[in-house]
């Protein structure tokens, strides 16, 4: 039997056996710097570059002109009754209840859009709660809330000259209906701008007042 003849591997050349696992690699171009005109892939090539816009300048607030619209109401002498009258409105109240009769309207008014700081709350009997919250932590503190002006301020009669005017005056006659209401009630109606709403007994405040009110 014939055997073929043997070819020496000095004859075969040299082998290249590949990493266990691993296909050779096929070679991939090498990309090069990406040039200001060459676009990332999906988006259109630029044009020209734009000049860098210059930098805003803060420019001043012009000063407008006086407005007369709005300087024409404080200086026309021809309605000053507005700010010396404000509207009254009287809540028929015992003086029990006229603190919660005070209340109410103090909600009514925030639910028809007054704003809280327009609001000044004065009771001639007991305090208002949160004016005896308030006080307990020092007369500085509690009528530095009013000067803040951002809620309702509720103050006792008493105090009625250091209130500041605020567009409605809240008066609550729960308690001490004699010279306390008669020496309350004009101050009150000119810390108000608007309205001064009294909740009371009708009769205790017009004997008060008198038919003034």
């Amino acid at each position: 039997m014939l055997q073929e003849p043997q070819i020496p591997e000095s004859a075969q050349g040299p082998r290249v056996t590949p990493a266990a696992g691993r296909t050779a690699p096929t070679p991939r171009p090498v990309p090069g710097p990406r040039s200001a005109a060459t676009p990332r892939p999906g988006r259109p090539v630029p044009g020209p570059a734009r000049p860098t816009p210059p930098a805003q300048r803060a420019h001043p607030a012009p000063v407008p002109a006086p407005a007369p619209a709005p300087v024409a109401p404080v200086s026309a002498p021809s309605r000053p009754e507005n700010r010396s009258a404000p509207q009254l409105q009287l809540i028929p109240a015992p003086a029990g209840g006229a603190l919660d009769a005070a209340e109410e309207a103090v909600d009514l008014l925030l639910e028809s859009g007054r704003a809280p700081g327009d609001i000044l709350v004065l009771t001639t009997g007991e305090q208002h709660p949160w004016a005896t919250h308030e006080l307990s932590f020092g007369d500085a503190a509690y009528w530095a809330q009013q000067d803040a002006g951002d809620d309702v301020f509720f103050a006792d009669a008493s105090a009625v000259d250091r209130a500041k005017p605020r567009p409605v005056v809240v008066v609550a006659v729960n308690g001490d209906a004699g010279d306390t209401v008669a020496r309350t009630l004009p101050v009150a109606r000119d810390r108000a701008a608007v309205l001064l709403i009294v909740c009371g007994d009708p009769q205790t405040i017009n004997s008060a007042l008198g038919a003034g009110v």
